[in-house]
C-alpha cells in the first residue's frame, strides 16, 4: 500500500519533502508532479526500484528514461555538452523539455539506450519537484506516467492512487499539472524535434 502526500504546488512542506527524498533513497518508487505532468521516478543507484519503475510502464531501454536535473549546471554533470548545446539548453532551461544527450560516466550504463549511450535530460519548473530534487542532492531517474494502454498520462491524484496503489511506494499530490508530456529534443547530432509537446520548439529555433 503506497502512501499519500499532498504537498503544497507552490510552498512545499519541509518535513514532507525530506520524507519523500527518504523514500526514494531507500529504494522506493514515487509518482511526483512536474511541470508538464505527473512522473514516476526513483533512485538513480537503485537497480531493484529501475526493474519496477520499468515494469510499470511494460517498458525496455530502447525507450529513453530521463534524469530529472536541479538545473543546468547538474545536468552538464551527467550528459557530453559542447558549448554550442549548453547555450540552447540554456534558452529552454527551466521548462518542459526533454533532450537527448549523449550521457557521461556519471550515468550508469544500466540505465542508458543500450545501442546509443545516450539518456534523456531535463530541468523542470515546478516548486515541488525542485524542493525534492534539492533536498536528495542529485537527479530522479523518471519517465512520464503514462500507463499501458491509457492514451494520456495520469492527471489526477486520487485515481493514481487508486490504480497504483500496490506498485508504487508513494504517491505526491501536487494538485493539477496538466496532462500534456515534454517536449523532446534529441541534441546528439546536431538538433531534432522527436515530440512536440508543452514546451515550445521556438525557443530552440524550431
Amino acid at each position: 500500500m503506497s502512501q499519500f502526500f499532498m504537498i503544497h504546488p507552490e510552498t512545499p512542506q519541509a518535513r514532507l519533502i525530506r520524507e519523500a527524498a527518504k523514500i526514494i533513497r531507500e529504494g522506493g518508487v514515487v509518482v511526483y508532479p512536474t511541470d508538464s505532468c505527473y512522473a514516476l521516478g526513483c533512485h538513480l543507484g537503485d537497480k531493484k526500484a529501475m526493474e519496477r519503475l520499468l515494469a510499470i510502464r511494460q517498458l525496455d531501454l530502447k525507450h529513453h528514461l530521463t534524469l530529472v536535473c536541479a538545473d543546468l549546471s547538474a545536468l552538464a554533470n551527467y550528459a557530453r555538452v559542447d558549448n554550442a548545446q549548453y547555450r540552447l539548453l540554456k534558452a529552454a532551461t527551466p521548462g518542459s523539455f526533454t533532450f537527448i544527450l549523449q550521457a557521461s560516466r556519471e550515468v550508469p550504463k544500466r540505465t542508458l539506450h543500450p545501442k546509443r549511450a545516450t539518456i534523456g535530460l531535463r530541468v523542470p519548473d515546478h516548486p515541488v519537484t525542485l524542493a525534492l530534487l534539492e533536498e536528495l542532492g542529485e537527479p530522479i531517474l523518471s519517465c512520464t506516467l503514462l500507463l499501458p494502454g491509457d492514451e494520456e498520462a495520469l492527471t489526477d491524484p486520487y485515481e493514481i492512487r487508486e490504480r497504483l496503489e500496490h506498485l508504487v511506494d508513494l504517491v505526491i499530490d501536487g494538485g493539477w499539472c496538466g496532462s500534456e508530456p515534454t517536449t523532446v529534443i534529441d541534441m546528439t547530432d546536431g538538433i531534432e524535434l522527436i515530440r512536440r509537446g508543452k514546451g515550445d520548439p521556438a525557443l530552440l529555433g524550431l
